[in-house]
């Protein structure tokens, strides 16, 4: 049953944006489709209440403000790595109708399970699903250097991640990286992995998410000059050798 503690005006007061009622159709609709789709694949258990509407649509949108609450701009490339079940690039693709969206994940049942989403909420023309490692995705002719966002949500360690999405950033683009913790040591792998990525580390905002359902932070990386072709390295590398840092026993790519 969908019972939120939270009324969606308030999560549109919190973001400091009101969706048109379009918009928010379509937010319920995502919602009835990720249902259907769990009953197939069990995409996500954030479905219902304060699971669908804070910890995925809130959690998605807060980090991008300046975009809902600026002009909007006439063209937007955006990619979602490691989409999963399709956040935050669903949720992204219904709030911002001048972006394009590039979701990417390596999981075929999970990209066309995507991909019938988006289909089904009219979302198609500007929403394209890409079934790949990241690695390759990076590597490739068609998405290196071309991106205004690239975003990563609960994918692998910020150190990782920077690898995965500095490439594919065009020279004013910026990587969003969605954390939960994040501590001083955090940071200081972070930015020797940047060194050789050319990046630096923009900013990182904190955010209480509403309805006690936690602490979230938001990293934003720019480049500082051309990423060098060595990245990413070749699929897998990047978690079992993140740069930067020592990895842990087990770490897991997308």
């Amino acid at each position: 049953m969908d019972v939120a503690s939270i009324p969606r005006e308030e999560l549109w007061r919190g973001l400091g944006w009101q969706p048109a009622a379009e918009q928010e159709a379509l937010f319920l609709q995502l919602q009835d489709l990720l249902r259907h789709w769990n009953g197939r694949l069990n995409l996500t258990r954030l479905v219902e209440g304060d699971d669908y509407w804070v910890a995925q649509v809130f959690d998605s949108l807060w980090p991008l403000r300046e975009l809902l609450q600026g002009p909007q701009k006439a063209s937007l490339e955006m990619i979602d790595v490691g989409t999963g079940g399709g956040f935050p690039g669903l949720a992204v693709a219904i709030a911002l109708p001048q972006a394009r969206l590039t979701l990417v994940d390596s999981v075929g049942r999970k990209v066309e399970a995507v991909r019938a989403m988006a289909a089904d909420l009219g979302l198609a023309p500007r929403v394209e699903l890409r079934c790949e490692r990241i690695e390759r995705t990076g590597q490739g002719g068609s998405s290196r250097g071309r991106f205004d966002w690239a975003l990563a949500r609960a994918v692998a360690r910020a150190s990782v991640v920077a690898e995965y999405l500095v490439p594919l950033l065009q020279p004013e683009g910026r990587a969003l990286l969605y954390r939960g913790q994040w501590s001083a040591d955090d940071q200081s792998d972070l930015n020797r992995a940047l060194v050789p990525l050319r990046a630096r580390l923009e900013g990182v905002e904190r955010q209480e998410l509403p309805a006690e359902r936690g602490v979230r932070h938001a990293l934003l990386l720019r480049p500082t000059g051309p990423c060098p072709k060595a990245y990413p390295r070749a699929v897998g590398v990047p978690a079992r050798q993140p740069l930067g840092e020592t990895a842990s026993e087990g770490e897991a790519a997308i």
